[in-house]
C-alpha cells in the first residue's frame, strides 16, 4: 500500500474493500483551492478500481463561502442528481468517524482534464474547445431543470438580493479601503434584478471544476456551493474574467463565445436569458470572487490553513478590482 504525506487510509481501505482491501498509488492532485483531492486505486483479490477522495483540508471544513453545503451535503446532492442525467460523479462512500480522515467522500474517478491552461491551449483539446460553450450551455440547462426532493438542499432561495447583502457584510468585516468594490456595490444596488423563479444552481461552474476530454465536456465537479437560486448566476460565473485565465477576449472560460453558450442553453430547454440580468451577475460574480480572495487570505492569516495556495489566492483580490473597472466601463 502506497501512502503519501502520512494520510491514514488503512481503515478506508478495509471499509471499501473488506479485510483484503488495500489502497495503492495514492497521490494528491493539483488544484482545489478549498478542498483536498486525492486519487487512489482500491485493490482486492478480484479487482482494481480508480477512485477519488474529496476531503476537507486536514479533515476539517474551512470553506470560504459561508453558505457552502459542505462535503457531506455535496455527496447527498450528487446522489440525488446523477439519476436525472446530470454529468456528475457517482458517490461511492461518505466518510465516517471510524475512517479517521475527517470530512469528505469517495467518488468514482472520471478520466479527463481539468487544468485550464491545458484545456485552453493543448492541441489534444482543439475539438473540445470548438464545442465548449455549447456543451456548457446544454449541461447547465440540464442542471437547472432538476427538481430536487425536499431536504436535499436548504429550502430558502439564495438569489441576487440575498447574496448582495451577505457579501457586503463580509466585505465590511475586513475594514479594507477598496474604491473599486465600493463603486461596484453602488452600481449593483441600483440595478438589482427582480427575483427569478429559483432552480438548482451549481454555484461554482467554471474552468477548474469542469472535466473535459478530447471529445468535449465529461463531468461537472465540486458541487459544495450548490443552492436554489437564479440560474443566470451559473451562466455568468463561467464568464467572470478571473475564470478566463488570461484569455479575456473569449468570455466563456477563455475558450468560447457568449452567443454560443446562451443559444445552446435555450435550445436545451433553459429559460431565455435577459442580457441585463446576465451583466448584473457578471459584475457581481467578479466582486464576489474578489471578496472570496480576501476570505482565503484571512484563513491563512489566522492559521486555519497555512498553505501557500491560500495566501497566493488572497493576493488576487487586486486583479478583480481592475476587472470590475473594465466591466463597468464596458471594456471587458
Amino acid at each position: 500500500m502506497t501512502v503519501e504525506a502520512g494520510l491514514p487510509v488503512q481503515a478506508l481501505a478495509m471499509r471499501l474493500g473488506g479485510h483484503e482491501g488495500a489502497i495503492e498509488n495514492l497521490v494528491r492532485l493539483s488544484g482545489g483551492a478549498s478542498q483536498e483531492t486525492w486519487r487512489f486505486e482500491l485493490v482486492t483479490a478480484h479487482m482494481r478500481q480508480a477512485l477519488i477522495l474529496r476531503r476537507a483540508p486536514g479533515g476539517h471544513d474551512l470553506s470560504a463561502e459561508p453558505v457552502a453545503i459542505g462535503l457531506a451535503g455535496e455527496a447527498r446532492l450528487l446522489r440525488a442528481i446523477v439519476p436525472h442525467g446530470v454529468a456528475a460523479p457517482r458517490v461511492v462512500h461518505v466518510l465516517e468517524a471510524p475512517d479517521g480522515l475527517g470530512t469528505g467522500y469517495v467518488m468514482e474517478c472520471v478520466e479527463g482534464e481539468t487544468l485550464p491552461r491545458r484545456l485552453q491551449r493543448d492541441a489534444a483539446f482543439a475539438g473540445a474547445r470548438e464545442r465548449f460553450a455549447a456543451d456548457c450551455g446544454a449541461a447547465l440547462a440540464r442542471v437547472h431543470a432538476v427538481a430536487l426532493a425536499p431536504g436535499v438542499l436548504p429550502g430558502q432561495s439564495d438569489g441576487a438580493g440575498a447574496q448582495l447583502v451577505r457579501y457586503e457584510q463580509i466585505f465590511r468585516s475586513f475594514d479594507s479601503a477598496r474604491p473599486a468594490f465600493e463603486i461596484a456595490f453602488r452600481q449593483l444596488k441600483q440595478t438589482l434584478p427582480a427575483a427569478a423563479p429559483p432552480t438548482l444552481v451549481h454555484g461554482d461552474f467554471r474552468l477548474g471544476n469542469l472535466m473535459l476530454d478530447a471529445t468535449g465536456l465529461k463531468c461537472l465537479l465540486d458541487w459544495e456551493l450548490a443552492h436554489l437560486g437564479d440560474p443566470v448566476e451559473d451562466l455568468a460565473w463561467l464568464c467572470v474574467p478571473s475564470w478566463r485565465f488570461g484569455q479575456t477576449a473569449r468570455p466563456v472560460g477563455g475558450i468560447g463565445a457568449l452567443g454560443d453558450l446562451l443559444d445552446a442553453y435555450e435550445r436545451a430547454g433553459g429559460r431565455p436569458v435577459d442580457r441585463a440580468r446576465f451583466d448584473w451577475w457578471l459584475v457581481f460574480g467578479t466582486l464576489k470572487w474578489g471578496i472570496m480572495c480576501l476570505m482565503m487570505y484571512r484563513a491563512f492569516e489566522q492559521g486555519l490553513d497555512r498553505s501557500v495556495e491560500r495566501a497566493a489566492i488572497g493576493r488576487r483580490t487586486s486583479e478583480t478590482e481592475l476587472d470590475l473597472m473594465l466591466l463597468l466601463e464596458g471594456r471587458l
